[in-house]
């Protein structure tokens, strides 16, 4: 095996990237780079059926939208390809009739309603369902009445009988596994195609894979692939399984969780910025040192250490990504949070794809004002509302604020002061706020609440001068006089 570290990620291409296989991706990619090793993308395609056109290109765009790169692909190529299963067909025949030469593997014609008969059987005994060997030893004469009978065989493994295989798994430990637990497994398919864990063995040995970190469903897996490495005298990867994802109420993460949004896609739709998710996944299942979150894709790569990898469940947090993603868009270079947001504002029909340079400039100041605020691009239509209302419904909560007696007081002398001004600009609206208290005595909260709820139907929100002054003198001066007519009412 290679001294060189080795990992690879191989998705099958059956649709979009998942929140669960980009965290497998991403320790994946962590690992080899924080050892100055490879990562191999390997497409196992195999199973046919379930592949959807431009599933492995959509793997691929979003893998790189995350920030991930890798050294070798179908893309990119590499000394040990091909990099899909399908275009290795010929490989694993190779391999395939090796181990029926020496008698480690042989050809099953039982038919799937045999195998199911057998399978109920078992059930109906209180027994755990496994091939039972039927066709382990036949006649040449029994092969030749199957074939005679068009029965195509699948090709089984013969699976050692007490035998105990142990691997250290480097987030588990010691797992161990009987080879009673389990009946001759399927390494070709009556198709001709090679099953799953026969050719994730064979691949990982060709590839000189060192390291296999995966979810861990893939436990039960291992054993299987160790009986395929030790068929050919092979020594196994050092294997890793992470730990489940769950939900807030601590369930598995199902792609039936509707609140949850599960795609890597769907995120970036929605105007998440790709360095908070690739942060955040990171610690879906692994803790750095100290309680900093918060970490470039250089530090992570710097840090990033397998033997922190947790030994509980991750449990994904919407609240905590928004949190995050907020984090990352404060500290954005402004022209990004443009490019995160304005799409949403136009796909609303806020503003227009071809604005006039001043409208341009008064959607980037209505974009910059909510900077702070924003947890995601397409947020900013929601926020932003208050700005292309015709009429602003009041809550409880702003109809208490204004019900206060100085309330009419204020907004008319708000009024008059916003009226007087040459410029409409954020400071000199601030400067009249000030006018005003000094004219009416009303300070603090009787002051700046009246004013905020009545311009723009909020208790709180983003600078109130910088708000007055987006929505304009003849908006502000409407609103102004609909409350005042209401009070006066």
């Amino acid at each position: 095996m290679s001294n060189e570290v080795r990992v690879r990620y191989a998705p099958s291409p059956t649709g979009h990237l998942h929140i669960g296989n980009a965290r497998t991706a991403l320790f994946n990619y962590l690992f080899a780079r924080n050892a100055g090793g490879k990562m191999v993308i390997r497409i196992e395609d195999t199973d046919e059926k379930r592949n959807v056109e431009g599933g492995e290109q959509s793997q691929l765009n979003y893998l790189r939208w995350l920030g991930i790169d890798w050294d070798e692909s179908p893309d990119k190529g590499g000394e040990y390809g091909p990099y899909r299963q399908m275009e290795r067909l010929d490989l694993y025949q190779k391999y395939v009739d090796d181990l029926l030469e020496r008698g480690l593997a042989y050809k099953c014609y039982m038919t799937a309603e045999e195998l199911e008969a057998e399978r109920e059987a078992q059930i109906a005994r209180g027994e755990a369902p496994k091939y039972s060997g039927a066709h382990r030893d036949l006649s040449q004469e029994q092969i030749e009445q199957f074939e005679a009978e068009g029965r195509e065989p699948s090709i089984r493994l013969r699976v050692p009988e007490n035998h105990t295989y142990t691997f250290n798994d480097i987030v588990r430990e010691n797992i161990t596994f009987e080879s009673g637990d389990f009946g001759d497994w399927v390494i070709v398919k009556k198709s001709g195609t090679p099953t799953y864990n026969f050719a994730v063995a064979v691949d990982d040995y060709l590839m000189a894979i060192t390291h296999v970190l995966r979810g861990e469903e893939h436990i039960s897996n291992t054993p299987k692939q160790m009986m395929v490495y030790e068929a050919f005298g092979w020594e196994p990867p050092k294997f890793g399984h992470m730990t489940l994802i769950l939900n807030e109420n601590r369930k598995k993460l199902s792609k039936r969780d509707e609140h949850i949004l599960q795609f890597i896609e769907q995120y970036k739709n929605l105007g998440y910025l790709p360095e908070s998710l690739f942060n955040f996944i990171t610690l879906l299942g692994w803790s750095p040192v100290g309680e900093e979150e918060i970490f470039t894709q250089d530090k992570l790569i710097e840090i990033f250490d397998a033997e922190r990898l947790s030994t509980s469940p991750a449990v994904f947090d919407p609240a905590k990504l928004k949190w995050m993603n907020n984090q990352y868009i404060k500290s954005a270079e402004f022209d990004r949070v443009v490019d995160l947001t304005l799409p949403h504002l136009i796909e609303a029909g806020r503003v227009s794809e071809n604005m006039s340079t001043s409208d341009r400039e008064w959607v980037h100041e209505l974009i910059a004002l909510y900077q702070e605020q924003l947890d995601y691009g397409a947020q900013i239509v929601e926020l932003t509302e208050l700005f292309f209302k015709q009429e602003i419904q009041y809550d409880e909560n702003a109809m208490e604020v204004l019900e206060g007696e100085q309330v009419p007081e204020v907004l008319d002398t708000f009024k008059k002061k916003l009226n007087e001004l040459e410029e409409f600009t954020p400071e000199a609206i601030k400067k009249q706020v000030k006018a005003v208290q000094k004219e009416t005595g009303h300070k603090g909260k009787k002051l700046f609440m009246p004013i905020r709820v009545a311009t723009t139907g909020q208790t709180h929100g983003p600078e109130l001068p910088n708000a007055i002054h987006l929505l304009g003198l003849e908006t502000v001066n409407v609103r102004l006089d609909d409350v005042l007519n209401k009070l006066q009412g």
